[in-house]
């Protein structure tokens, strides 16, 4: 017998089978469906000892009523079931039936799901009260009747939680029916409601929970207001001691009105105008929160009906009051700051990835969004999120995963509170209890590590879509909308359109209808983005353009899923796509030709700089994976298309300040994307370079062959619209004669410049060769010997200076380090540039400002080749170089910046005129980069539209209206670098 008890889950088999040796139970000791009942239970060892107290208990009341509980236990199974389950799992309730052992008929009331009780059911059972004590042993035999059917599962967790709800509304107004008995006088002077807030008002109610409510009261009977409030104060304050009293029959619930106005130092009962003021005036964002689960349940319904009419619309005005979003999320941080340490992890309900998380989230969603959609402004959490979900507020899955893990989190919760009946969110510490709990949620075979496992696993789940849901930037942004901004009306929304600045309101409205209109979710999560959207588009130069690129995107994905989801849920990919559309036409077009790089917008690790080794190693992976070279070159600009808009996005939305990406100071982002867009074209580079030997000659060429980078690719200093500058050079191999080498060398070289040329929508990498030796009559590829015989004979001092840039970019890494061996002496040379050279250096600088500035062209605003431009920058940084290079090893570097703060470490410029030169170069640097992104093609001046140039001053952190501010300041930080450049450049030591 042992075997088969400790194979039902008992516990304690001896102890089991004493108790079923007991003589009321001995006819069924060895009854099997009993036994199997009992081993069905949370608890068998607690539900027999339950179960034999109530037999003792029945036998001391008659034993007619013994014979007739225990002819009905042994042949109805959906008793046996209900009331053992009860048994083994609540103690306190095993407790009231060995006090109240006729209350085990109650469990045979309900049979079938059409039969829930509600308030009215609850309150013929409760109307037989005619004192405290009546009403505590009443409400308690209710509850048992709530608990058998969620324990069997005839109800699930929102209809237990809701009959537990209904069940306190019926009980408050019997509290109340008692306290107006006692005190006649004071009922009949005046109207009392009593409004339901938190769980009692959302009908979401614990076991044990203290009922939340507030009081509103109105004279009756002639009496005066003074007289009427202090009559209503003490009929809710019996009502309240009715509820919380302890007696032999135990207690009910605290009735909590601490959510009143001025909270437990304010006046337990206020009039209606009292209330309103007080919101009106001095209400704090969370007691607007509290209220959003108003509902009367006892009282004058009427008058709890005005008090619903009067402050609901406050609720609804709630999120537009300053800081609103702020002050609810603080709020939440608050209360787990507050959480004792010890507690923390047993948390339940205020812990991180608790029943709060939940709840705060869809009721921030709520008061956001509620606003203008009725339809979310449902007080009970699970509705809410359903609503939330259905509106396209929150994704199907999200929603799928809250509603799942807040009804394990709240059916947790309520098992652990029937055990004792007592008010905790704790998860108990003894392992008994714990097992108990796990047997209870249906866990048999390893209850306790089952349990802690679900319960992990959706604490887990809550506080991800908690921080995803809760601190989601879109939800500030709307609730700062005023509602007629929110709901979009043709009329409202042609206003907005104008005051915002839309150059073409008709145009933008169209725009509008498109993506909005119809009754589909995407078309309600545009509803819920545009708004918003609008605004961020109208903090740029252009946005009529940023409106007609974003519906250019969502024509693109509009049958994605992702897509409008990413922009609704994931960090501020929403703001993000809007700084990136409206800041000109290069990211918009980038993004256009491949829409799905909008994921990239999603979090801050999409718009990071990848590293030069992973893009080749892409890019190389692409090339393998081709058909052919042309193909290989067309996934390479696929790649590079990408990387483009990465970086683009990346500098566009540091500009505004709003990540991150680009550190405060400008010089760290400045030589950020330098190097990004050096990485990325190497890589690409590379590509072409693998793709274009693989052609004709499959592994490996028959010469050694590498790329040097000159000029601006070469010092890390591209921007988006530079050339590549390049030489190519080669080494045959052994065995090879240096004819069939420079001949293949010619090949690879000409068939990379072929496919990179190709016509393609891509944007395109021009190759720019005129650096090599004899300049554009040159051989496009030259070994190693012949460079070397060439700068040897040849060189010319315009050459040495072109080299201060050489890098090795991409192919054989050895050679290309050779190659720099080679060239190192030329550029730097020992003793530094003789009289002939510095000369020469000077002779060709004025030339180029006399012959190649483009005619017309303002020289005060052209960014290369203007006064204090580039060029003046470069030139003077060069001639330093040149000079002493060879004596100070820091100035041997390709890079201008680096260049220039170590001629100033060693004292070759004093720091004035460093940071002057410094500021000039970033300066005209930024601007062309800017003038790339607004106008899309490349431009060396500032542009005249005046559209174009509100975008580069937008770029460059001017506010709107202050362009000529901008050009005011270019002209006067280049006109500074220019008396220095011409101090330290032209004039004689």
């Amino acid at each position: 017998m042992f075997g088969q008890l400790v194979r039902r889950g008992f516990s304690d088999p001896a102890a089991a089978q004493r108790l079923l040796d007991a003589p009321a139970l001995v006819d069924l000791s060895r009854d099997a469906p009993l036994l199997d009942a009992l081993g069905a239970t949370a608890d068998p060892d607690l539900a027999l000892l339950g179960l034999v107290r109530l037999t003792e208990a029945l036998e001391a009341v008659d034993d007619a009523e013994l014979r007739t509980f225990l002819g009905t236990l042994r042949t109805a199974k959906p008793l046996r079931d209900r009331l053992l389950g009860v048994l083994g799992a609540s103690d306190a309730l095993g407790d009231h039936l060995a006090s109240h052992p006729l209350d085990w008929k109650t469990l045979a009331v309900y049979e079938s799901v059409d039969l829930n009780p509600g308030i009215e059911e609850f309150g013929s059972e409760l109307a037989a009260a005619t004192e405290p004590d009546r009403l505590r042993a009443l409400y308690r035999r209710c509850v048992l009747t709530i608990a058998a059917r969620d324990l069997c599962g005839t109800s699930d967790l929102a209809e237990t939680a809701a009959e537990l709800a209904d069940l306190a509304t019926a009980t408050l107004r019997a509290a109340l029916r008692l306290a107006s008995a006692e005190a006649p006088e004071d009922a009949a002077a005046c109207r009392l409601a009593v409004v339901g807030l938190g769980k009692c008002g959302g009908r979401e109610l614990n076991y044990v929970s203290d009922v939340d409510v507030v009081f509103v009261a109105e004279p009756a009977g002639g009496a005066e207001e003074d007289a009427a409030l202090q009559a209503a104060t003490r009929l809710a304050s019996r009502m309240m001691r009715i509820c919380s009293d302890t007696t032999a029959e135990g207690t009910i619930w605290e009735v909590d009105a601490n959510l009143r106005p001025e909270g437990r130092n304010g006046p337990l009962v206020r009039t209606l105008s009292s209330h309103l003021v007080y919101y009106q005036r001095w209400a704090k964002t969370w007691e607007f929160q509290a209220l959003l689960k108003a509902r009367p349940v006892a009282g004058d319904a009427e008058l709890g009906h005005e008090y619903l009419d009067a402050v609901g619309p406050m609720v609804w005005q709630a999120a537009e009051r300053e800081n609103f979003v702020g002050d609810v999320q603080q709020m939440r941080r608050r209360v787990v700051a507050n959480i004792p340490r010890a507690q923390l992890d047993r948390e339940l309900k205020l812990g991180p990835g608790g029943l709060r998380d939940v709840e705060f989230a869809v009721q921030l969603l709520q008061l956001v969004h509620g606003r203008t959609d009725t339809s979310l402004r449902s007080p009970t959490t699970l509705d809410a999120l359903a609503a939330l979900a259905e509106g396209g507020y929150v994704g199907r899955q999200d929603a799928s995963e809250l509603d799942a893990a807040y009804r394990f989190l709240r059916t947790l919760e309520h098992r652990i509170q029937l055990h004792q009946m007592r008010r905790t969110h704790l998860m108990p510490e003894p392992e008994s209890d714990q097992r108990r709990l796990g047997r209870s949620l249906g866990f048999r075979s390893e209850p306790v590590t089952e349990l802690h496992k679900s319960w992990r696993r959706y604490a887990a789940a809550v506080r991800r879509l908690h921080e995803k849901l809760f601190y989601r930037p879109l939800l500030d942004a709307v609730a700062q909308l005023d509602v007629g901004e929110v709901r979009l009306s043709t009329s409202a929304a042609r206003e907005r359109l104008e005051a915002l600045g839309y150059a073409d309101p008709a145009a933008a409205l169209r725009h509008l209808e498109a993506l909005a209109s119809g009754v589909s979710r995407k078309a309600a999560i545009q509803r819920t983005l545009l708004p918003v959207l609008l605004g961020w588009f109208a903090d740029s130069a252009d946005p009529d353009a940023g409106l007609l690129n974003f519906r250019k995107v969502s024509d693109a994905l509009g049958k994605t899923p992702w897509y409008l989801r990413l922009l609704r849920d994931e960090g501020a990919a929403a703001e993000n796509l809007a700084r990136v559309l409206s800041a000109g036409r290069l990211a918009p077009d980038l993004l256009l030709r491949a829409p799905e790089a909008v994921a990239l917008l999603g979090d801050d690790d999409g718009l990071r700089p990848r590293s030069r080794a992973s893009l080749e190693q892409e890019a190389l992976a692409a090339v393998g994976r081709a058909d052919g070279s042309e193909q290989a070159v067309a996934a390479v600009r696929g790649v590079r298309r990408r990387e483009l808009f990465r970086t683009a996005a990346a500098d566009i939305i540091g500009a505004y300040g709003t990540e991150h990406l680009a550190p405060g100071d400008p010089a760290v982002g400045l030589d950020r994307l330098g190097d990004s867009l050096t990485d990325i074209n190497a890589a690409a580079l590379a590509g072409a370079l693998r793709a274009a030997v693989r052609a004709a000659w499959g592994d490996e060429l028959p010469t050694r062959f590498a790329v040097i980078a000159m000029g601006r690719f070469g010092g890390h200093e591209m921007g988006y619209g530079s050339d590549a500058d390049i030489l190519f050079v080669h080494e045959s191999r052994e065995g090879v004669s240096e004819h069939e080498a420079g001949k293949a060398a010619f090949a690879v070289a000409t068939e990379m410049r072929r496919l990179l040329e190709l016509p393609s929508t891509d944007p395109p990498l021009v190759l720019d060769t005129d650096l090599r030796p004899e300049g554009k009559t040159g051989t496009l590829a030259r070994s190693l010997t012949s460079y070397a015989a060439y700068y040897r004979r040849w060189a010319q001092v315009w050459e040495s200076q072109a080299l201060l840039r050489a890098e090795p970019i991409a192919g054989d890494r050895g050679l290309g380090e050779r190659f720099v061996e080679l060239v190192d002496p030329l550029r730097y040379p020992a003793g530094g540039l003789d009289e002939d050279g510095l000369r020469e250096v000077r002779r060709l600088k004025a030339r180029m400002e006399n012959e190649r500035l483009p005619r017309g062209a303002d020289p005060t605003t052209h960014t290369k080749l203007g006064r204090g431009g580039l060029t003046d920058v470069e030139w003077t940084v060069q001639l330093l170089q040149l000079r002493h290079a060879a004596e100070v090893p820091e100035l041997r570097t390709t890079r201008t910046r680096r260049a220039l703060a170590a001629a100033r470490a060693a004292g070759l410029l004093d720091g004035e005129d460093a940071e002057t030169l410094d500021e000039a170069w970033m300066l005209a640097t930024r601007v062309r980069n800017a003038a790339m992104l607004v106008r899309g093609t490349p431009s060396d001046t500032f542009p005249s539209d005046p559209r174009e140039l509100g975008g580069v001053a937008r770029y460059l952190g001017y506010e709107p209206g202050h362009v000529g501010e901008l050009l005011d300041d270019y002209r006067r930080i280049t006109r500074r670098a220019r008396g220095v450049m011409e101090r330290l450049f032209y004039d004689e030591d």
